[in-house]
């Protein structure tokens, strides 16, 4: 399985020199670490961010391959989010986020 410095070096090759959310992500890997993505910079503090997920790193990992429908585990209690209307306002722009690091 990835380990969080691998996921993050992912994201930080799909994000490039900017992210293209406009907003500040983060997503809390409950207990595993967190990877925070603003603009250009990805990181793994426990910054601010507009949106914060709370999912496992496994669970991420499966959004990423295709194998977990976000909204699926939204509604079964796998990914909390802090901001349900932002989400669904980044929801394209997270899928092409996550296309990118799968």
């Amino acid at each position: 399985m990835a380990t969080l410095d691998d996921v993050t070096a992912k994201i930080r090759m799909a994000v490039g020199a900017d992210s293209g959310l406009g907003k500040s992500l983060k997503f809390d890997l409950k207990g595993d670490g967190f990877i925070h993505i603003d603009g250009g910079s990805v990181t793994n503090e426990d910054a601010p961010s507009d949106l914060t997920l709370t999912l496992t790193l496994a669970d991420l990992l499966d959004v990423a391959a295709g194998r977990l429908d976000a909204t699926s585990g939204v509604m079964s209690g796998r990914i909390k989010l802090s901001d349900m209307m932002l989400a669904m306002g980044l929801q394209p722009k997270m899928g092409a986020l996550f296309s990118k690091i799968s």
